[in-house]
């Protein structure tokens, strides 16, 4: 491992990353299926995230040609709010930090999930009454807030929306972005002195707000206790009614769920007695999440109590087994279960590789799915020529747009399916694909255990691994070279010093985040290509968040001043810019900037053409020179460039540090300012805990906030 001095990397000198230090908050950059619910929710996400400007737009029509620019001329309250609802939306402001630790991982807005497009050229359903907006218009301006929200607020509350607000001005908490002390100052100006904190429609909205930020820090349910002490928080006088009031309005969902005693073993109810008491957890969460669950929890009990098809006999699956080398447990288990657990770093993705090679030879329809384009290049690097197209996206297999296609009933038209990078699986798109299997096919969820999880609710793969309903086959195939071992280290909690020979590890010690600014830019853009010879355009920089003085906006200016300069005419962009396309919340699609027309801008993303309308840019894509480890999540390149600020230091996590070191291919050079709290996350900071309810559906109990594996 080596230390970079100030201007170079060719002389080095031996050193290690426990030294210095780390960086901040990380965002959670991930999908629908095809039934009416989630056309529906593709259709409300839409509206909320190209509608905010749509009276702007209108007035500007004649510009069409002219550059994409945004804003409006507001000032004061109405500015503030406005502000704030833009800056969730885009993912640049986290949402609530109620169930978050301090300056916690960042990303986009809430929002209902939607079926994955390539690039969605209109809105899936049609705007609202101009009546309608004009309406809600006349209402956000007696109550202070922007105008400019009337298409959003209008989309989201449907065609009385200008009556509901009058009627309970809390409602204004359904729009992404806005706090409850804005919405209060919304109350106050329309109600006066009617609008006081115990107001039962206050509470109820901001229980409904409490869950859905919930849902944004990885919860699909809150605890009781939980809920009740953020609502106190909150000003919330009687929060106990306010949870009774929103459920029973049918806002949200109670359970509760039946818990052994800490270390007995899970007892049949048979076994109980009647009058025994047993422990329980109350839960609350809202509606969509714990039909997802509970859906996923349904289908995984169909995959593993159903028998697999039969395609090939036992001797044959032996055969194919005693060629496969390390693979040969994996394969043995598909043989003969519907649902098998995968777990292993880089170098297994060989196993599953060389699992579909053996079921197509025995003649299964065989697919695998990653999550990003980028793990798809890779996987099907892996496979012959001639099965590479049996690689997509699960974004893309939901959508239809990769993939087998559906048969006749709706389901899949294969009969195994590989998912890669299982750790980024939340429960809606997890439930979407389990549902989507037919009768008898197998599935297998491999991936790495150490990884961030889903930039969506739950905990999907953790949970699995943990309630032990499946055969699980862990690869002991190691991850090679220095970075290997490096990565290998902190995922048992040590961030060891390795032995560096060709600068596989560079450590690049700075002093305040102005430096590390500095410093990257000069690694990607010199010292990395002349010193390893890696280009610029095969490295990816990481950073913990997206504001600060070393996030990614600031490194993304400063990387697009030295490697494409321009005058960002087109939104911010130009030509041959590299960008993140955010096409759905938490899913990242990488890119380049093709051109800027009247239809939008035109992208490039991996090897697609893709168009993103003007109204849309602002919202839906960044600069991509730099990217959160969980937007670069499923991405592997020839270089990464990690930049750990000092002002980030509390945000770090074993999981996030893994995670942003296996991007790494051939070279990792690390940007650090935080001093000793690099390796005390990674000795001591496990992930954040997520309350979930599927260890207690599929089966055995295990606590849902326990620590990731």
């Amino acid at each position: 491992m080596s230390t970079e001095p100030p201007e170079t990397a060719e002389d080095a000198e031996p050193g290690t990353p426990g030294g210095e230090g780390g960086d901040g908050p990380s965002e959670a950059g991930e999908q629908a299926g095809g039934d009416s619910a989630a056309q529906k929710s593709e259709a409300e996400a839409e509206l909320a995230a190209q509608q905010v400007e749509r009276e702007r737009i209108a007035r500007r029509k004649a510009e069409k040609q002219g550059p994409i620019d945004s804003g409006a001329k507001l000032s004061g309250k109405a500015a503030d709010l406005l502000a704030a609802v833009r800056a969730v939306e885009g993912g640049a402001k986290p949402a609530a930090t109620v169930f978050s630790e301090p300056e916690p991982p960042r990303r986009p807005a809430p929002e209902p999930t939607r079926r994955p497009q390539p690039a969605p050229a209109s809105p899936t359903a049609a705007a609202p009454a101009s009546e309608t907006v004009d309406s809600v218009r006349g209402v956000l301006s007696e109550g202070g807030a922007p105008e400019a929200l009337a298409a959003q607020a209008a989309a989201v509350l449907g065609e009385g929306a200008a009556d509901q607000l009058r009627a309970d001005p809390w409602q204004l908490l359904r729009l992404g972005g806005v706090r409850p002390e804005q919405a209060d100052g919304f109350a106050r100006a329309l109600l006066g002195a009617e609008a006081g904190p115990d107001d039962e429609r206050r509470g109820r909205a901001v229980t409904v707000w409490l869950l859905e930020q919930a849902a944004v820090a990885g919860h699909t349910a809150l605890e009781l206790p939980a809920l009740t002490a953020a609502l106190t928080q909150r000003g919330v006088p009687d929060a106990d009614t306010a949870v009774q009031n929103t459920l029973a309005e049918g806002e949200a969902l109670a359970f509760q769920d039946a818990l052994d005693e800490p270390g007995a073993p899970a007892r049949r109810d048979e076994e109980t007695e009647e009058d025994e008491e047993r422990p329980v957890r109350v839960l609350v969460g809202l509606e969509r999440y714990a039909l997802a669950e509970e859906s996923l929890a349904d289908g995984l009990g169909r995959l593993i109590n159903s028998a697999p098809k039969q395609d090939g006999s036992a001797d044959e699956w032996e055969r194919a087994a005693g060629g496969a080398g390390s693979a040969a447990d994996l394969i043995r288990a598909v043989a003969t279960n519907g649902l098998v657990l995968h777990t292993g770093g880089e170098a297994s993705r060989a196993e599953p590789a060389a699992l579909l090679h053996a079921a197509r030879a025995l003649g299964l329809r065989a697919w695998a799915a990653t999550h990003v384009p980028l793990g798809r290049q890779r996987f099907s690097a892996l496979l012959k020529e001639s099965e590479a197209p049996g690689v997509a996206t699960v974004a893309g297999l939901l959508s239809g747009a990769e993939g087998p296609g559906r048969d006749g009933e709706g389901a899949f038209d294969l009969d195994l399916l590989v998912v890669l990078d299982a750790p980024q699986l939340d429960v809606e798109t997890a439930a979407l694909l389990i549902e989507s299997l037919p009768d008898g096919a197998r599935l297998v969820l491999s991936g790495d255990p150490g990884v961030l999880w889903s930039a969506g609710p739950g905990r999907v793969f953790a949970d699995l691994l943990a309630a032990r309903i499946c055969p699980q086959i862990a690869s002991r195939l190691p991850d090679p070279g220095p970075l290997g071992e490096l990565v290998s280290g902190i995922g048992i909690g040590e961030l060891n010093q390795v032995e560096a020979p060709g600068k596989e590890v560079v450590i690049v010690p700075v002093r305040d985040a102005g430096e590390a600014v500095h410093r990257t830019v000069q690694l990607v853009a010199d010292s990395v290509p002349r010193a390893i010879g890696i280009p610029a355009e095969e490295t990816q920089v990481i950073t913990p968040g997206h504001g600060g003085a070393a996030g990614t906006r600031a490194l993304n200016a400063a990387l697009k001043e030295r490697l494409n300069p321009g005058p960002g005419r087109f939104g911010g962009f130009d030509p041959g810019d590299r960008v993140a396309y955010s096409p759905a919340p938490g899913r990242t699609v990488l890119g380049q900037v093709v051109k800027a027309d009247a239809e939008g801008l035109h992208l490039s993303c991996a090897g697609e053409a893709v168009v993103v309308p003007k109204e849309r840019v602002e919202h839906a894509v960044r600069h991509g020179w730099a990217l959160t480890a969980h937007q670069a999540a499923g991405g592997r390149w020839a270089a990464a460039v990690v930049v750990l600020p000092g002002d980030a230091a509390q945000a770090l996590s074993r999981p996030w540090v893994y995670t942003a070191f296996g991007r790494a291919e051939r070279h990792l050079s690390v940007v650090h300012g935080v001093e000793q709290a690099l390796p005390r996350a990674v000795a001591e900071v496990p992930a954040k805990p997520r309350t979930t309810r599927l260890p207690i559906l599929v089966g055995p109990q295990v606590p849902s906030g326990a620590d990731q594996p």
